[in-house]
């Protein structure tokens, strides 16, 4: 085959496909113009998940009738002159392609008017060919509707996923650029629902309470630091408030959201010993420095960054987030009330930070929340297994069981014929939790308590939409919510078996840990769901029983299917053999 130019439609649309790879990837492109425009407003509609419609409008600076038509060619923009403006590059966008490539695979309408104009001026773009530029009345600023995304390009609108993952693409964009202009007001709106909407006040810990909730802003620690040229501004969680997997780590250069490893990487290093194994941060981390430390001319969607001093950011970063932690965090300590006393507390007795839950809210039976008065007949009821002289009956592999206590208001403490058994409570309980629920599932008889006031829940906007999706799973499982208003949910009901826990962290937890492609719909999705809801339900690390819960909680493991793991597969308890025991005491020689 001969050596040929290629068209400049062709063109065009290799273009496209390296900056636009989903409808979010359209509104980042536009947003950052609107932001290099000095906008303050900006408002962002979709229809279709963006698939038929976006429209973005700003009241930005504008764009000049007579250059409109140049805007949306290759190559073409205001923001270089020379080749060495690339080393000091200021503005968000700079390579002149974005315009041009949503063109050449949507129709697009560009209507704009500067504050000098008595007009404006629209353009129409529709597969990447420019119609003739005509007057239009027109407010101050830039409005630019692209719709039918992709219409020429089938393949790639096949590749596109469902509709609430591409709006939860969208909604994560948004809100990351609300927190790092917390000047500009931002406004979302999904057909006629409005799903987004700041200020513009600056005040980015009230942005995080409309994005996260008001437990979660609260929670959030702020960082300020400067050194050697180098700024950090943002928010960090505290060790208590963590995902499961790097979503929300969000980190913006100059303004610019990027994705750079070894950013992650120097948050999780300040993190280091303080998060469990699996468990990240939630941040919002900004940081300033000189253009020319920073090179951004490095990937068509700039998301990717170089720094000069590679090291010496990353030992900054880590060292403000360390410090920070430090400051705000302090280290949970064993309370001496646990110590020196072998009397029965009245009261729960919780070590170091407060885990939220008390044990009269958190243990359960059948009757509901575990208490002094109904857990000896929890112990009668359980038929084959029994309870005398403090001891327990296991099956399925677990010996008989004789309660010691409790170590670290974190591990029951049991012997058994042929050794020690160290039980994690929260596990344990997690096990003992999801099996009760799945059994009732089955059955189908899940029982629901109405709760005395209704309690109002706030998600963030890509986590409402998911719950939307589930809201026939939480009916289903002795829940009763409904929509009260954009992105808030109010829970009237809750099953029974987690009668006295906190409907909030039960609904953050069916909407946190989703995975991108996961549908909330497929196969044994109900009991990956059910398990989420019994971690968090669960009776916490740090939380003080009582001799009776513990004997209780052990009794409820036994008449467990699967004792040895919680539903996520980490042990529920650890066995030291009579045999280890003596050889570390060194009453038997090494062998």
């Amino acid at each position: 085959m001969p050596i040929r130019l290629l068209s400049s439609e062709v063109s065009s649309q290799i273009a496209a496909g390296e900056v636009v790879e989903r409808p979010a990837s359209v509104i980042k492109e536009l947003a950052e113009n609107s932001l290099d425009a000095g906008a303050a407003t900006i408002s962002i509609s979709i229809a279709d998940a963006g698939r038929t419609l976006i429209e973005v409008a700003d009241d930005g600076h504008g764009i000049p009738s007579d250059e409109l038509g140049l805007a949306a060619s290759r190559h073409a923009t205001s923001k270089l002159v020379q080749s060495d403006d690339l080393f000091h590059i200021q503005t968000l966008g700079f390579r002149g392609e974005a315009l041009a490539s949503i063109g050449s695979v949507s129709h697009m309408t560009i209507t704009s008017r500067v504050e000098s104009a008595r007009e404006g001026a629209r353009l129409r773009v529709n597969g990447g060919i420019s119609e003739k530029v005509e007057k239009v009345g027109a407010p101050v600023g830039t409005v630019v509707r692209v719709e039918n995304l992709f219409y020429n390009v089938p393949a790639r609108l096949k590749f596109l996923k469902t509709d609430v993952t591409e709006r939860r693409a969208i909604d994560s964009l948004v809100t990351r650029y609300a927190l790092a202009y917390p000047n500009v007001r931002f406004k979302v709106t999904d057909g006629k629902q409005v799903t987004l909407q700041t200020a513009g006040d600056g005040d980015r810990r009230a942005i995080l309470a409309a994005l996260y909730g008001v437990d979660v802003a609260k929670q959030m620690l702020e960082v300020m630091a400067t050194e050697d040229g180098f700024s950090l501004t943002g928010f960090i969680s505290a060790v208590s408030l963590t995902r499961s997997n790097r979503k929300e780590i969000t980190f913006f250069i100059n303004g610019r959201w990027v994705q750079e490893i070894s950013l992650n990487s120097a948050l999780l290093q300040a993190y280091h010993t303080l998060l469990m194994v699996g468990r990240y941060p939630l941040t919002a981390l900004f940081i300033e420095m000189s253009s020319e430390d920073v090179d951004v001319n490095v990937h068509p969607t700039k998301a990717e960054v170089r720094f000069r001093a590679q090291d010496k950011v990353f030992s900054f970063v880590q060292r403000s987030v360390r410090k920070a932690l430090l400051a705000y965090t302090p280290v949970p300590s064993v309370s001496p009330q646990l110590w020196g006393s072998r009397s029965v507390p009245s009261e729960p007795r919780v070590v170091g930070i407060d885990w939220s839950i008390g044990h009269d809210e958190s243990l359960t039976t059948d009757d509901g929340p575990l208490t002094m008065e109904n857990t000896s007949q929890s112990v009668e009821r359980e038929g084959p297994s029994s309870a005398v002289n403090g001891q327990s009956s296991f099956s399925a592999g677990v010996p008989l069981l004789r309660l010691i206590g409790q170590i670290g208001a974190t591990y029951i403490v049991a012997e058994g014929p042929d050794g020690l058994y160290l039980v994690d409570q929260h596990a344990a309980h997690e096990r003992v939790l999801f099996e009760k629920l799945m059994a009732q599932h089955e059955n189908k008889s899940i029982p629901s308590q109405s709760l005395l006031a209704p309690e109002i829940v706030t998600l963030p906007p890509q986590s409402a939409k998911v719950l939307l999706e589930q809201l026939p799973f939480l009916n289903h499982f002795g829940f009763e919510v409904e929509e009260f208003g954009t992105n808030t949910f109010q829970v009237r009901a809750m099953p029974v078996l987690f009668a006295g826990g906190s409907p909030s962290m039960a609904l953050k937890a069916l909407v946190e840990d989703f995975e991108e492609d996961e549908s909330p719909l497929q196969a044994e999705v109900e009991a990956r769901l059910a398990a989420r809801v019994c971690k968090r339900l669960a009776v916490k690390a740090g939380q003080a029983l009582t001799s009776e819960e513990q004997r209780s909680l052990l009794n409820d493991l036994e008449n467990c299917q699967s004792p040895r793991t919680c539903p996520h597969g980490r042990p529920t308890m650890i066995h030291l053999t009579v045999d280890m025991l003596e050889r570390q005491f060194g009453r038997k020689g090494a062998r």
